[in-house]
């Protein structure tokens, strides 16, 4: 047999170091990584004070079920002019008319400002606004017959 000409080099101190320092300084990068694409894309804040939210929690669940009640339906899309257009109907599917309709627009990640619309009545049950192109949530409020309803839906 002959003997290789390669001979075994002892692991030392400074291999275990560096292999320390590479696992541990890839595990951090990842986490800076992650969490700031995480703060960059959400904010974090659903309510300004949970407390008094919570207070009042009972309160909208029952406007919602008074919302819901009344069975009324919003489609909303982007009209040929890239506005952005809802057409209401009560349960029986007739035009909701000569209501008052406003929205907040939100950016989805909240890249952008919030705006507040007032839309117009452009045919009976049908309304529009003027909307920045991208993508928006709409919270959208109907003011109607006496009634207050809400919704939320997306416009592209």
């Amino acid at each position: 047999m002959t003997q290789s000409s390669r001979t075994a080099r002892p692991f030392t101190g400074k291999h275990i170091t560096l292999i320390l320092v590479s696992f541990f300084g890839i595990v951090i990068a990842v986490n800076v990584l992650m969490a700031r694409l995480a703060s960059s894309t959400f904010g974090g804040v659903v309510v300004e004070n949970s407390y008094v939210a919570s207070q009042q929690f009972n309160h909208w669940l029952k406007e919602a079920s008074a919302e819901q009640a009344l069975g009324w339906k919003a489609e909303l899309a982007r009209d040929g002019q890239g506005r952005a257009a809802i057409a209401l109907r009560d349960s029986t599917g007739r035009a909701i008319a000569a209501a008052k309709v406003t929205a907040v627009a939100e950016h989805p990640l909240g890249q952008r400002p919030e705006a507040d619309l007032i839309l117009h009545e452009t045919a009976p049950g049908a309304y529009t606004v003027p909307l920045e192109a991208g993508r928006w949530r709409l919270r959208v409020t109907v003011e109607a017959e006496g009634k207050v309803w809400r919704t939320v839906g997306e416009v592209l």
